[in-house]
C-alpha cells in the first residue's frame, strides 16, 4: 500500500500572507522522511467552518493520512478540533492522547484524531516543533492502522496485536 498523506496549516497569518508557514513544511518533511507521498499542502484561515470544510474537500475521494497544524490552543480563534469533530466519522482518543503526552506543553493541545471515510485526521499543534514531535510519535503506527482502515480484511500479524490471520 502506498502510503498517501495530506497536510493543512490552519492559521489567519499563514492565510493572509501575513505570515511564514512553519508548521506545514516541517510536517512534510517528516512525512517525505518516513516514505509517506505528499500529495497536497493547503493553507487555510482559522475558524470551525473553514477547517470543516477543507478537511470534507481534501478527504472526497482520497485514501490516507490528513495532517493539520494549528488551532489546536486556547486562543477564542483556535477552532480546528471542532471542525474537526463537525466531519469526524469515528474518534480515535488514543492518537491523541499520544501526541499530547510528547512533552508537558502537550496537555495544552485540544487537537482530535479519527477517521472520515478511508482517511485518518490528525490535528498537531501550530508551533512547528510541538507539530513534528506529535506526528513522529504515531508514524510507526500510522503504516498498520491506514492498511486496515483502507484495505478491509487485510492481514494482522501477531506482531501488531493480532492472534490470527486476519482480524475478527
Amino acid at each position: 500500500m502506498e502510503l498517501v498523506a495530506k497536510v493543512l496549516t490552519v492559521s489567519d497569518g499563514v492565510a493572509a500572507g501575513t505570515r511564514e508557514d512553519l508548521g506545514g513544511p516541517a510536517l512534510e518533511r517528516v512525512l517525505l522522511d518516513a516514505g509517506y507521498r505528499v500529495a497536497e499542502r493547503r493553507s487555510i484561515p482559522d475558524g470551525r467552518e473553514a477547517v470543516r470544510d477543507a478537511l470534507r474537500s481534501m478527504a472526497e475521494g482520497f485514501s490516507g493520512l490528513i495532517v493539520t497544524t494549528g488551532g489546536t490552543g486556547f486562543s477564542p480563534r483556535d477552532l480546528t478540533p471542532e471542525g474537526t469533530a463537525d466531519v469526524l466519522e469515528r474518534e480515535a482518543p488514543g492518537l491523541g492522547e499520544l501526541m499530547r503526552s510528547t512533552n508537558r506543553f502537550g496537555a495544552l493541545s485540544r487537537g482530535r484524531a479519527g477517521t472520515l471515510g478511508t482517511c485518518i485526521l490528525l490535528n498537531t499543534p501550530g508551533s512547528p516543533t510541538g507539530a513534528v514531535e506529535s506526528l513522529e510519535v504515531l508514524l510507526p503506527l500510522l503504516a498498520h492502522a491506514l492498511s486496515v482502515l483502507c484495505e478491509p480484511g487485510a492481514p494482522h500479524p501477531p506482531e501488531t496485536g493480532g492472534s490470527t490471520a486476519t482480524s475478527s
